[in-house]
Order: structure tokens, then sequence, then C-alpha cells
């Protein structure tokens, strides 16, 4: 096989997909007048998506010594990890996307399609080990988001989002644009590898000025992956953006994006600066670094989030908060520590999903985001209630729950650093856990101790929405008493890290 056929065939998740995004185009164009054209739509993108998760066991392993178009794109476990994680997060955005009235039938078509460009982006991101890789995915998940962030037309509080997202995407893309460019500088490659091996050169030799152009660098270069994970202080538009955006797209925001971000900066780190992470990159101690933004990350969600009415902004801080989590195990990049934020990751797309499924439930009866809606929602609607308590515990990290598992290999990675430094983030780490009960508690306590007001009358959920509370609450249920197979493929995929 030659190099370009071996490459095309080491991205053919990618292809695949490509080819379901094109024959979505087509049938929604077709499909026009009909009235089954949003069904049509749905199946056809799901099928896409069902057919890149499977193209990915088709892809050649590190083994075979591939990867795409030279060593642009890896093809390694972690990789291929992140990829199916990505698509099976936009499998729920296309099928929440359908089940939500703020998304228009005669639009649904447009949503889908945006959605599938924003998860080949996703892909690539999390598989870029080329500066220009990282950027371009980048910008691919970043362009196809401002547009479905400001998806309702005529909304003002869409549209105030969309503006805002903009603006601070651009601003920390150029951040990260010009510190790539300083990389490029410094050691005349794009490849993650060889700056790596560059920054190995440079840091063995006597303090010069390249050392402070390193620092600056890299600093900047970090803007562009906080803003993409929601890490203060790229956060502001976290917020706003998730409430103003159509609820199926702010719960697949909340999780697809932030998973590709965080492979992004989980491999930019470990291959250019090695794992774990050099303690001091041109006199600037980065470990330290990343351990301070990770405390005052979960710390300014956990507490922003104490007060909130609108229960959407309650997630978007809780977001912020549970990427600060992650942050911790980033800082100490050891082996334990990836595996942890792998581990984490698809617990947290399941039972943040959830939760904002259940808000879309509420508001699809309600026509209202606010606490206020869901009072006496026990008695209205008593299985949404218990379901929505299910991903609000896990989200605390309360045993029996999937989210206790996670957060509990993310503190015992950080713990197992062995610094003093680390033993403090984790203590910050525990106690944001417990100012977090508070406000998930308090929409629980909302929900089954507080009576429903005049006129409000049963919550009913359709079929589809029971089914997919029931999808994604039962894993989140078994996974906090039998994770071993997930831990399982984890532990190869990231052995498969390079």
């Amino acid at each position: 096989m030659t190099n370009m056929g071996a490459s095309l065939f080491a991205i053919l998740p990618e292809l695949v997909l490509t080819g379901a995004i094109l024959v979505v185009i087509l049938a929604d164009l077709l499909l026009k007048a009909r009235p089954g054209r949003p069904t049509a739509v749905a199946v056809l993108s799901c099928l896409g998506l069902v057919g890149s998760v499977a193209a990915i066991a088709a892809v050649p392993g590190p083994g075979a010594g591939t990867s795409a178009f030279g060593v642009m794109i890896a093809t390694d476990g972690f990789a291929l990890f992140f990829k199916g994680l990505v698509y099976f997060a936009a499998f729920f955005g296309v099928i929440l996307g359908l089940m939500s009235s703020e998304i228009r039938r005669e639009q649904y078509g447009e949503y889908a399609i945006l959605l599938l460009c924003l998860a080949m982006g996703m892909g690539l991101l999390a598989a870029a080990r080329n500066l220009l890789m990282l950027y371009l995915g980048l910008e691919m998940v970043s362009l196809p988001s401002y547009i479905l962030t400001g998806f309702r037309r005529g909304d003002r509080r869409s549209s105030e989002a969309a503006v805002k997202y903009v603006i601070i995407g651009a601003a920390s893309s150029g951040l990260m644009l010009y510190g790539f460019s300083l990389l490029y500088g410094l050691f005349g490659t794009l490849d993650l590898t060889r700056i790596g091996m560059g920054i190995t050169r440079l840091l063995a030799g006597p303090p010069t000025g390249e050392h402070l152009a390193l620092a600056v660098a890299t600093l900047l270069s970090l803007a562009g992956f906080a803003y993409k994970i929601a890490a203060v202080p790229f956060h502001m538009w976290c917020p706003d953006v998730y409430e103003g955006a159509p609820t199926p797209f702010t719960a697949f925001l909340s999780v697809g994006p932030k998973a590709a971000g965080m492979a992004a900066l989980l491999r930019f780190f470990l291959t250019a600066f090695g794992a774990p992470v050099a303690g001091a990159v041109g006199g600037f101690p980065w470990q330290v670094l990343l351990g301070i933004l990770a405390m005052v990350t979960m710390t300014v969600g956990n507490f922003a989030a104490l007060n909130q009415e609108n229960v959407k902004r309650m997630l978007a801080y809780s977001s912020i908060a549970h990427a600060g989590y992650m942050m911790m195990a980033v800082a100490v990049g050891s082996g334990d520590a990836v595996r942890s934020v792998m581990l984490y990751l698809p617990i947290y797309l399941l039972m943040n999903t959830g939760a904002f499924l259940a808000v879309m439930a509420v508001r699809e009866r309600t026509g209202s985001e606010l606490l206020t809606a869901y009072r006496g929602l026990g008695s209205r609607s008593p299985y949404l209630a218990i379901t929505l308590t299910v991903f609000l515990f896990s989200l605390t990290g309360i045993p029996p729950f999937a989210g206790f598992i996670g957060k509990f290999y993310l503190f015992a990675a950080v713990l197992k650093a062995g610094s003093p430094f680390f033993n403090v983030v984790a203590v910050v780490g525990v106690l944001n856990s417990v100012i977090a009960l508070y406000y998930y508690a308090r929409l629980v306590r909302t929900a089954f101790f507080e009576k429903a007001g005049e006129g409000e009358g049963a919550v009913a959920l359709t079929e589809p929405s029971r089914v997919m509370l029931t999808v994604l609450a039962v894993p989140t249920l078994i996974l906090g008493i039998y994770w071993g197979p997930l831990a399982s493929l984890i532990e190869r995929s990231a052995g498969m890290m390079r």
C-alpha cells in the first residue's frame, strides 16, 4: 500500500463521516417537502456516526507503524478512544435535537449537518500531532459551534451568546496561533515530537533568551486549550452560551468539545514536554501553573453555581468546575493521571447529557429553565425526578454512582504524585466536591420537597425521552459498581499513546 493509501486508510472514520455528511445533505434536499424529513435525516446521521465508530476498529494501530499523512494525525489507541467518545457524544446530540422543539423541523437538517461537521473536527483535534493540525482542528470545532449557538434565529439570548462566543473564541484562537508561531520560530518544525526533542536540548543548556520565549509561547498556546475546555480565565463564554444555545446542542457542547480539547491538551504537553510534564520550562513551573489553574477553575465554577436560578447556567458553571477536576490530572501528567481523565470523560458524557436531557424535558412541558419549574417534580413526574437525581448525585461524586469512581481515580492520580503541592490540589478538589453538593442537592430538594405552584400540572414524559433517560441512567449506575471493562479498554488505549 502506498503512503497516501495508508494515510487514507488511517483516517477511515473521518472518510466514513464525510460520506455521511454528503448523504445527509443530499437527503435533506431531496426530502424537503416530506413530513418524515427530520426522522430520515436523524437516522442517516446516526448511521453515519455508528459507521464511523465501527471504522475505528479497522484503523491500523501503532503496531502497524502507521499514522495519517506522515506524523500529522495520530492513529494510536489514545486518539481512537477519543474519536469514539466524541462520535458517541454527537450521536446523543443528534437524537436530542430530534426530540426538542427548540430545533425547528425545517431546520433540523442544518442542525444535524453542522453537528456531524463538528464531530469530525473534534476527532481531528483529538488526534493532532502537529501544530497546524491542532489549530485546524480547533477551528473546525469552533466555527460550527458559533453557528449552532445562535441557531435560534430571532431569539435575543441565542444571538447574544453566539456573539460573545465568537469574540472570546477569536481572541483565544489568536493568542494560541501566536504561541504556535513562536514555537515554530524556536524549533523550525510544527511536529510535536520534534518540538519535544528541541525543548529537551534547550533545557539542557544554560538559561538564555530562548527560555523566556519558550515560556511565553507555551503560555499563549495554553490560552486556546483553556478556551476549549472552559477553564479560567477563558471560561466567560460558557454560562451565556449554555443558556442561549438550544438545549440539545448545550448538552453536546458540555461534553464533546471538552473531551476533544482535553485530549489535545494532554497530547500537547505529554508529547512536547514529556511525561510527566516538565517541572520547569524556560524557568517557569508548568505543573504548578496547571495545578493552580485547576484549583481556580473548579473553585470559580462551583461558587458561581451556588446561587444560580437558571438550571442551564448552573450546569454551565458545574461544567467549568469539572474541567478543573480533570485539569488536576493534566497537571500531574503521569500515566495514571492520563488514564483517570480517560475514565472520567465517558462517565461525564453519560451523567451530564442525562442532566441536560432532564432540563430539556422540563422545558418542553413548562417553557421554563428556572429552578421554580422543578417544584414538586417528584410528584408531577416521578421517573424524571428520580433519573435527574441519579445524574446530579453522580456529578457530585456520591457512591454508588459512576461519578464517584471517576473522581476517585482522578484524586488517586493526583495524590500518587507524592508532592505537597499536589496534596493541596487534591484537598481543594475534595472541598469543591462538597461545595458542589449544595447546589445539586438544592435542585433535588426543590424537586422532592417543595410543592408545585398553582396551575403546575404533571410533566408528562414522551416515550423517546423516557427511553433516553433510561439509556443514560442505567450505565451511570452500573459503572459505579462494575467499571472493569471500561478501565481495561482505557488501559490498552492509553498504553498505545505515541
